[in-house]
């Protein structure tokens, strides 16, 4: 399976300068990365340099972040739906056998006290069906990324796989998929196999760091032996993201992650 680095976080200590990230990518064998946010992004050198490395952004965030629960603040997360769909194409205008020419990622927002859990879930599924016609229009993937975060004891209204599942689900549109991050799932308690138990074919993109810790695979608590043999069991065909902070030089960091992920 193709690897995708998150070069806000593993190539950071090493590459401080972001546009250095995409030679260092290069350099490593790498055909594309994963970023965040893009507004403070430097998108005229991101082109030059993703034409000079052939290295290309395989997803970005909706810039800025906005609730999906909220109906206050849906006008925002499609303004930054919109506004990232000619962001992500350019700098993505290359990217061979991956689909989409890029993917925007979403994430739910905190869930509301007080709020039905069935409201919610209905806020949800109504912006992001909104949300994703847009990105079908502009040629874009939409991914929404279950995140396991609590602020002030508020949680993530979106915060497991299965979760996300059920959310893509009822949404019903070939435009928007799941992003799986098996550092969140597994801060949810979510085993690889329930995670991935059934709907795979919803599922766009893998990302994993170790459980606890957030470094590669080898350094936490995961077994990661069994995830490529389900996930390939499953169907999955997609590309596995690396999103973690390392604790070697980042060509150990790399053996080391191969080496348990069984690549």
């Amino acid at each position: 399976m193709k690897l995708i680095p998150c070069i806000e976080m593993l190539y950071k200590a090493e590459h401080p300068d972001f546009l250095d990230r995409f030679r260092a990518a290069q350099a490593d064998g790498f055909d594309a990365v994963d970023t965040w946010l893009w507004r403070d992004k430097p998108i005229d050198a991101m082109v030059d340099v993703v034409a000079e490395t052939g290295v290309q952004v395989f997803s970005l965030c909706a810039d800025p972040r906005a609730s999906l629960v909220q109906p206050a603040e849906h006008a925002t997360v499609l303004g930054a739906v919109r506004d990232a769909v000619p962001v992500a194409r350019r700098v993505n205008s290359q990217l061979k056998g991956a689909g989409p020419a890029a993917r925007i990622i979403l994430a739910s927002g905190f869930s509301v006290p007080g709020l039905a859990e069935a409201e919610q879930r209905a806020n949800i599924v109504g912006v992001l069906r909104e949300a994703a016609r847009i990105a079908a229009d502009g040629g874009v993937e939409l991914l929404l990324e279950p995140v396991h975060m609590v602020i002030g004891g508020n949680l993530m209204a979106v915060h497991s796989v299965r979760q996300g599942l059920d959310i893509v689900e009822a949404v019903d549109h070939p435009a928007l998929r799941l992003l799986a991050d098996v550092y969140h799932g597994a801060v949810s308690g979510e085993t690889f196999a329930q995670a991935f138990a059934d709907r795979t074919e919803l599922i766009s993109h893998v990302q994993v760091a170790d459980f606890e810790g957030r470094h590669e695979p080898g350094t936490g608590q995961l077994d990661w032996s069994g995830l490529l043999p389900l996930l390939r069991q499953r169907g999955y065909t997609g590309a596995i993201g690396l999103e973690y902070l390392p604790t070697l030089p980042i060509d150990q960091s790399l053996a080391l992650t191969r080496r348990h992920l069984g690549l």
